[in-house]
């Protein structure tokens, strides 16, 4: 196997069997709390936080609602594997790889469709295309959607991860790193890519909507098989926390620069660079899903003999945005 992607492989799989080894809910009463992670990378979750939707809409039912940070789609699929969340923001492909590895998770909404990541460069640097990045350090979190993007642009320039260094760093840290001049080159994602561009003058040289999978909304499958009408009223609070994003933008980006203590330049920057208007998970998704799979399956990331359509399939419940109409 890859030696970049075997410790990648053996963590998500040491997940996998923790949530398997869980006792599922009792589904014959309500939780006394439910908990929901936010991310600075997912804007319409803290939108949820910060106007306490959740728990206005189960203030009745006398549900608790507790938040988590996840800093990224890894520490997400951790929280969720762990059942230190019910609910978790992760990319697409990021839940995929969990997925393969056996983790009992479901991606049950769509919260963006995002161009949250792009290869970035220092100011000056005489890296200009992904062909260059051959025989380079590269910063980038194992696991997450910068981490995937890399793998495919390595990939579209006849590349591999074997033809560069790859530094496995969380998001913030790798923007460090390039700032420092300890990598060459990073995987970046928002809001952290916005603010190196913004404050550093780091260049984007690399961009593909095509390759960002989606921001997905997971749960793991026995909460949502034994508390559907909450992950309903969850992904209700969510619309209307993405609905008002749309129509808020500004005001989305001022929660986003207060929670994530930056300029409120580089948090309008963020929010510009995601896409609210369908929230339903549909044949598009499906197929990102797989082609970015695909590529996984090719370095190793999934194993080689796994059906990367069937993951798919198992990974996605539409059925509860089914009946929610796309802008």
């Amino acid at each position: 196997m890859n030696r970049k992607t075997t410790g990648l492989v053996l963590s998500l799989a040491a997940i996998g069997v923790l949530a398997g080894c869980s006792a599922n809910a009792n589904s014959d009463e309500q939780p006394d709390k439910i908990t929901l992670d936010y991310a600075y990378y997912s804007p319409t979750s803290l939108v949820l936080k910060e106007q306490g939707l959740v728990e206005k809409a189960l203030e009745d039912e006398g549900i608790e609602v507790e938040w988590v940070l996840s800093q990224g789609s890894n520490k997400a699929l951790e929280f969720l594997n762990s059942r230190s969340v019910d609910f978790g923001s992760t990319a697409g492909a990021a839940a995929l790889i969990a997925k393969s590895n056996g983790s009992p998770i479901e991606s049950v909404y769509l919260y963006a469709k995002p161009e949250w990541t792009a290869l970035v460069a220092p100011e000056g640097s005489d890296i200009e295309s992904v062909e260059d990045l051959a025989g380079k350090k590269v910063a980038a979190t194992l696991g997450t959607d910068p981490y995937i993007f890399l793998l495919r642009a390595l990939e579209e320039a006849g590349l591999s991860s074997e033809d560069v260094e790859i530094v496995n760093l969380q998001h913030a840290d790798g923007a460090n790193a390039l700032s420092s001049g300890q990598v060459d080159a990073w995987a970046g994602l928002d809001p952290h890519m916005a603010r190196a561009e913004l404050d550093t003058g780091a260049e984007l040289f690399y961009r593909n909507a095509d390759f960002n999978t989606y921001g997905t909304l997971n749960v793991r499958s026995d909460f949502a098989e034994d508390y559907p009408e909450l992950v309903e009223t969850v992904i209700e609070q969510y619309e209307v926390a993405r609905e008002w994003t749309i129509e808020n933008p500004d005001e989305a980006a001022a929660i986003l620069s207060e929670e994530a203590d930056m300029n409120i330049e580089v948090a309008k920057a963020s929010v510009a660079r995601n896409d609210f208007s369908n929230p339903v998970i549909g044949s598009e998704h499906t197929d990102a899903l797989i082609a970015a799979g695909e590529v996984l399956r090719n370095e190793e990331v999934i194993d080689a003999d796994a059906d990367v359509e069937s993951l798919v399939n198992e990974l996605l419940n539409p059925s509860f945005t089914e009946s929610l109409g796309s802008e």
